[in-house]
C-alpha cells in the first residue's frame, strides 16, 4: 500500500502494506508487511507479518506498521514465535484483545511461512493473532504450547473482535 508515513521509511526504507481483499463475503482481510526482511535479513533469512481481519479498518495498518517498525529497531528487538506485543488499545471496536502473539500462520498451513527466492534466500511470514490480556499471562506462565491447545480445544474464531478468552 504506497503512501505510508512517518518514521517508518527511515528505519524501513521502502516500506509497503499489501492489504489483500477477501475473495469471498466472510473471508478474512489480510495486512502483510513488505520490507522488514530487507531491514533485518541475516544470510537471506528475514521476516514479515500479516494480520487477519473480519474487516477493512485503518487500525490494521497502523498496528501492522507499529510492528514493522519495532521489528526493525535494534537486534534485541526482533520479534518471533510466541512473542508478545502490547497494542495499547482493544484491537478492534471493544474487543477484549488488547495484544498480538506472534505465531505461526496455522490457518494457512506451513508452505504459507515460508517464501523462497533464488541463492535459499528466504522470508518467514509470521501471524499477529489478537490475543487478551489475560491469555498474555498464560503464555507467560504456562507456555505457548498450553495456550495455542486452549485456543483448538475453544475453536476459537481468531478473528472475531468479540471473542471470549480462553485464559
Amino acid at each position: 500500500m504506497p503512501g505510508v508515513r512517518g518514521r517508518i521509511k527511515d528505519r524501513v526504507p521502502g516500506f509497503r502494506i499489501f492489504r489483500v481483499q477477501p475473495a469471498r463475503q466472510g473471508d478474512w482481510w489480510l495486512y502483510v508487511t513488505s520490507g522488514c526482511w530487507e531491514a533485518t535479513q541475516h544470510d537471506g533469512h528475514g521476516t514479515e507479518f500479516f494480520l487477519a481481519a473480519p474487516r477493512d479498518d485503518r487500525l490494521h495498518r497502523e498496528s501492522v506498521t507499529m510492528t514493522a517498525y519495532y521489528h526493525c529497531g535494534p537486534a534485541h528487538q526482533r520479534l518471533d514465535v510466541g512473542h508478545t506485543i502490547p497494542i495499547g488499545r482493544p484491537w478492534l471496536d471493544d474487543s477484549g484483545c488488547d495484544h498480538y502473539l506472534v505465531s505461526r500462520p496455522y490457518p494457512y498451513g506451513p508452505d504459507f511461512e515460508i517464501c523462497r527466492w533464488a541463492h535459499d534466500a528466504h522470508a518467514r511470514l509470521l501471524w499477529l493473532l489478537p490475543i487478551t490480556a489475560a491469555e498474555k499471562d498464560h503464555r507467560r506462565e504456562q507456555g505457548l504450547e498450553s495456550l495455542e491447545a486452549r485456543f483448538d480445544e475453544h475453536a476459537i474464531n481468531p478473528v472475531d473482535p468479540q471473542r471470549a478468552s480462553v485464559a
